[in-house]
C-alpha cells in the first residue's frame, strides 16, 4: 500500500536538537530554519528587508539557543581558557566579556566565540558553529590541569535594536543601563536566573540574555520578554545577516572556516587573513595553541585576505547557495562568502577572500553569479559605523 507523503527539503528529527525556545518561536510563523551546532536555528519570520527595518528602527527578539556554552571551571580554569586562544586573558576581570578566536596548531581559526568570565574559576565560551566542547575536552585531557568542562543548561536570546535599552530597563531596572559594552552581570527575572551581556550580532545597541535552567524556563522567559516588549514594538526576527555584514561581522562557517576555500589546497584561514590580527597577543606570558605558527605567519605575511566589497548587479535579497567565484579571466582567484543588499546604503555589500595582491582598497574585481558576471570593488569594512559608536551608546530617553 502506498501513502501520500509531502517530502520536506529538511526533515525535523530527534537527532538535531531543538532550542528551549523552539516551540515558542514557532508561534511567530518561522519561514525557514538552518542547522547550527546540531540545533535548529530560525532564520526568518518575514522577508529579510522587513526584518532589517524592524531591527534598525525598533527592538527585536532572536532565538539564539544555538549559541551553546562551553563551561570551564576549576582551579586551573584560567590556564586552560588562556591556552585555547591567542588573546591574552590574564587581565580579564570577572564580569568582563571578550571577543576572541580559537586556533589550531597551524594557526587556523576553529571558532570565534564570545568569552564570559563569570567567576575567578568559571568561564563560558559562547560558541559559533563548531565542536569547541569536544576540542576543549581533548586539549584538557592531555594537560593534567585541574578543570571540569561541560555544556551547562543555558540558552541565550538576543534583544537588539535602538529601543533595546528601554525594554531592558523595564525588565531589570535602571541598574542594567550601567552595563558597559562587552560586560555582563547576573540578574533574577520573575524567578529565573539569567546572565545579561552587553553584546550582539548586529552593530546595534543590544543585549544577550543567557538563561540558566533553560530547559525548564525557556517558555517562561520568552513570554516574559514578549509581554514587556509590547510597549516597545518588540518584533521576533531571525539573525539579521544584512546588518551583521554592514557591521563587518564575519560568520564562522561562511566567512571564516577551516575548509571554506574551494579553489586552493591552502585551506585554513588564520586571524591575519581575516583582519582579526588584533586578537592575537604573541607576547602574552602563557603559551597557547598555534603560537609558533602564528608567530611565523606574522613575520612572513599572508597570501590572501578577507576584504569588504561592494558588488554591482541586481539587489541580492536572501542567501547564495554557494560561494561566488572571483575571477581573473577564466581562472578563479577567490570567492565571495556573504553578499546582501543593504537597504540603507542602497547597494550590495559583502566579504570576499582574495589574493593579497587584489586586497587593496579600490581594487576592481569580477564576480560570477547565477545571472552572469558582475563587477565589484574592494572597500573598507565595516561598511557602517566603523568605530562602533552605536553599540557602545548610552541610554537616551528619546529612544524609548
Amino acid at each position: 500500500m502506498r501513502f501520500s507523503y509531502d517530502v520536506p527539503k529538511i526533515h525535523m528529527y530527534t537527532r538535531i536538537r531543538k532550542s528551549p525556545y523552539f516551540y515558542a518561536s514557532e508561534r511567530h510563523g518561522v519561514q525557514s530554519y538552518t542547522v547550527c551546532n546540531r540545533m535548529y536555528h530560525p532564520r526568518h519570520y518575514d522577508d529579510p528587508v522587513a526584518e532589517y527595518w524592524k531591527l534598525v528602527r525598533d527592538v527585536t527578539l532572536w532565538d539564539v539557543g544555538v549559541e551553546r556554552q562551553v563551561e570551564i571551571t576549576g582551579p586551573d580554569a584560567l590556564r586552560l581558557a588562556d591556552m585555547l586562544t591567542p588573546r591574552d586573558l590574564s587581565a580579564c576581570a570577572v564580569g568582563q566579556n571578550k571577543f576572541l578566536l580559537n586556533t589550531d596548531t597551524d594557526g587556523g581559526v576553529i571558532n570565534n566565540p564570545v568569552l564570559l568570565r563569570l567567576a575567578e574559576d568559571c568561564f563560558w565560551f559562547s560558541v559559533a558553529d563548531g565542536d569547541v566542547l569536544l576540542w576543549a575536552k581533548g586539549v584538557a585531557s592531555q594537560t593534567g590541569l585541574d578543570v571540569q568542562i561541560s555544556e551547562p543548561d543555558v540558552a541565550p536570546v538576543q534583544i537588539q535594536g535602538p529601543k533595546s535599552q528601554a525594554l531592558m530597563r523595564d525588565l531589570f531596572g535602571d541598574q542594567v543601563l550601567d552595563l558597559k559594552y562587552y560586560w555582563s552581570a547576573e540578574y533574577e527575572l520573575n524567578g529565573m536566573d539569567v546572565v545579561v551581556g552587553r553584546t550582539g550580532y548586529t552593530g546595534e545597541i543590544g543585549y544577550e540574555i543567557y538563561l540558566r535552567h533553560a530547559s525548564r524556563d525557556g517558555l517562561k522567559l520568552w513570554d516574559t520578554l514578549l509581554e514587556a516588549g509590547r510597549a516597545h514594538d518588540l518584533a521576533v526576527i531571525g539573525p539579521c545577516q544584512i546588518r551583521r555584514v554592514e557591521a563587518g561581522i564575519l560568520s564562522y562557517g561562511s566567512d571564516i572556516a577551516l575548509d571554506n576555500n574551494t579553489y586552493s589546497d591552502y585551506a585554513f584561514l588564520n586571524p591575519y587573513e581575516i583582519g582579526l590580527g588584533w586578537t592575537v597577543n604573541l607576547d602574552k606570558e602563557s603559551d597557547f595553541i598555534g603560537k609558533a605558527a602564528l608567530t611565523r605567519i606574522a613575520e612572513e605575511g599572508v597570501r590572501r585576505k578577507v576584504v569588504g566589497v561592494e558588488l554591482g548587479g541586481d539587489p541580492m535579497i536572501g542567501y547564495h547557495d554557494d560561494y561566488l567565484p572571483v575571477l581573473d579571466g577564466d581562472d578563479q582567484i577567490g570567492q565571495v562568502s556573504s553578499a546582501f543588499w543593504s537597504p540603507r546604503l542602497e547597494k550590495n555589500i559583502g566579504f570576499a577572500l582574495v589574493p593579497v595582491e587584489q586586497s587593496e582598497l579600490d581594487t576592481r574585481l569580477t564576480v560570477r553569479t547565477a545571472r552572469g558576471e558582475i563587477g565589484a570593488v574592494v572597500v573598507p569594512r565595516p561598511f557602517v559605523d566603523p568605530k562602533k559608536e552605536t553599540p557602545k551608546g548610552t541610554y537616551q530617553e528619546a529612544s524609548a
